[in-house]
């Protein structure tokens, strides 16, 4: 299965999955045709899936109204996602919203407050007693997570960046840094792993799928990341984290906002007076001092 498919199957709330492997759109069109689906809605307005979605005669068709091939849904909701004023998970809201409305169907309470991913308490337990075992952590230990890879979706801190952040971290309890890694992540993984000389440190290569790592993150008193995808997953998780985004209309921490409790989540971007992808300009000490006062019980009189 494709990782964010096992994703998708770990929530309750799905009851299926169609994998679009990248095969020859009649194949997919016959796929969807018997499947016999009553309404899809396009939460990205890609042309593949546009024609796809026509050809298979899904009856009512939604997708945001921003793309030239926007004729090919016959149900088109107005964004404007391109200025971001508010977080990209409220845009797929509001598609979702339009849905039950033209279905008639009344849209359901929000949750009252994150997490809106849980897992179970044993298996939990189980990764925690896993990690402490391969790693050597110190029970009484603050688990610090880091993942400094970002598979190119965003600009990112670099290695010596992320170093001085973590190196400078202070807490009221012993830190343990676990460095996560995903696929070809796994050097500069170890690149940073050789630089935190401050805490005890290990690399955690994820290779068991999305929901393992998921369980892995969950373990975090903190989860540092660029924009990227493991930031998501801790946010779904509501586990606390401090992140750095590029200054760029379309990439700014309102646009990919996570969805943990907003005292539990920090974030920072280059300085006005710098370039908006200027990631050097971010002062990382300014970070590590504002989480570990917020998140990590440092003493806030620290100078």
């Amino acid at each position: 299965k494709l990782p964010v498919a096992e994703v998708a199957l770990a929530c309750p709330y799905v009851d299926n999955v169609v994998i679009d492997s990248g095969e020859a759109d009649l194949k997919l069109v016959r796929r969807l045709r018997k499947a016999d689906y009553n309404a899809a809605v396009a939460l990205f307005s890609a042309s593949r899936v546009a024609q796809v979605l026509w050809s298979a005669r899904v009856p009512y068709r939604l997708a945001p109204a921003t793309k030239v091939h926007q004729f090919l849904f016959n149900h088109r909701l107005k964004q404007r996602r391109s200025k971001s004023l508010k977080p990209e998970y409220e845009y797929n809201r509001d598609l979702i919203q339009q849905l039950l409305a033209d279905h008639r169907i009344a849209s359901p309470e929000p949750l009252s407050q994150p997490p809106f991913w849980t897992l179970p308490p044993d298996s939990l337990k189980k990764t925690a007693d896993q990690l402490a075992e391969a790693h050597d952590i110190d029970q009484q230990a603050h688990v610090v997570a880091i993942h400094p890879g970002s598979g190119g979706s965003a600009r990112n801190l670099s290695i010596d960046q992320y170093a001085e952040l973590v190196n400078s971290l202070e807490s009221d309890r012993p830190l343990f840094i676990l460095i996560t890694a995903g696929p070809g992540e796994s050097d500069q993984a170890s690149a940073l792993c050789k630089q935190i000389t401050k805490h005890a440190a290990a690399v955690h290569e994820s290779t068991d799928g999305l929901v393992a790592f998921a369980h892995v993150i969950a373990q975090a008193k903190l989860f540092i990341s660029g924009s990227t995808g493991p930031l998501h997953i801790a946010g779904a998780l509501d586990v606390p984290t401090l992140a750095f985004y590029p200054r760029r209309r379309s990439s700014t921490s309102l646009r990919w906002q996570t969805t943990n409790r907003p005292e539990h989540r920090l974030a920072f971007s280059p300085s006005p007076e710098a370039d908006e992808h200027d990631m050097q300009s971010i002062d990382v000490m300014k970070a590590a001092l504002t989480a570990s006062q917020h998140f990590l019980g440092a003493n806030d009189e620290r100078s």
